[in-house]
């Protein structure tokens, strides 16, 4: 029932590209990871973790400070990369979908136009018969 929710209340696109991350441990690990960096919380521990180690643990931080946050922005940058091809994996799947979509839409309303015209067709044709006998 609540996979079933989820789907009435997500686009299909969104409720298979989940699917599919949720399948992957890498996948898992990197939106664990992205969704981290990307927060508050991170910058707090970030500011905490520096000032301690600035103040008690270092007497000369600045060489060793320099080569751990340029190690650190390595990595993230490298999270923010995989980041943007996922949205860029989902925004062409949902098109792909939402194409598809228009298109059996596209089809259908031909269909229907057609059968209106048909029965318009006939309709007229048997009032102007109609007509004519009486």
């Amino acid at each position: 029932m609540d996979e079933q929710h989820s789907m009435d209340r997500h686009h299909p696109a969104v409720v298979a590209h989940r699917k599919h991350r949720t399948e992957d441990v890498q996948l898992r690990v990197a939106d664990a990871i992205t969704r981290f960096a990307g927060s508050m919380p991170f910058v707090y521990v970030h500011a905490v973790v520096f000032a301690v180690w600035m103040l008690f643990f270092e007497s000369s931080p600045w060489p060793t400070l320099t080569l751990v946050v340029s190690l650190e922005a390595i990595f993230l940058s490298t999270f923010v990369m995989i980041g943007q091809n996922r949205q860029a994996a989902f925004q062409q799947m949902k098109a792909d979908h939402d194409f598809v979509e228009e298109e059996l839409e596209l089809k259908t309303n031909t269909e229907l136009t057609r059968a209106i015209h048909s029965m318009t067709q006939e309709l007229h044709r048997r009032l102007i018969e109609d007509g004519a006998e009486q």
